[in-house]
């Protein structure tokens, strides 16, 4: 599941950079992971600059993955 998780975010994030640019070389690494029953809840992030992070759900019963990709804007101490 893990190299799955990881190579789904990779085809995401290749096909979201900047066409113009040269491709950069990146690693891609799991923050957090999840197993309930038979679905898995991934977070993870690359080491590219750009400040996405990506949520990747496993639904066990469809055998259907879901990617939400996110960017941080601000961390505030409230």
């Amino acid at each position: 599941m893990d190299t799955k998780a990881i190579n789904i975010v990779r085809e995401y994030v290749d096909k979201h950079l900047d066409k113009s640019d040269p491709k950069p070389c990146y690693d891609i690494y799991i923050v957090w992971k999840c197993k309930t029953l038979q679905n898995w809840k991934y977070l993870l992030s690359t080491s590219l600059f750009d400040g996405m992070y990506y949520e990747l759900t496993y639904n066990g019963d469809k055998e259907q993955w879901y990617l939400d990709a996110y960017k941080k804007f601000e961390n505030v101490v409230i």
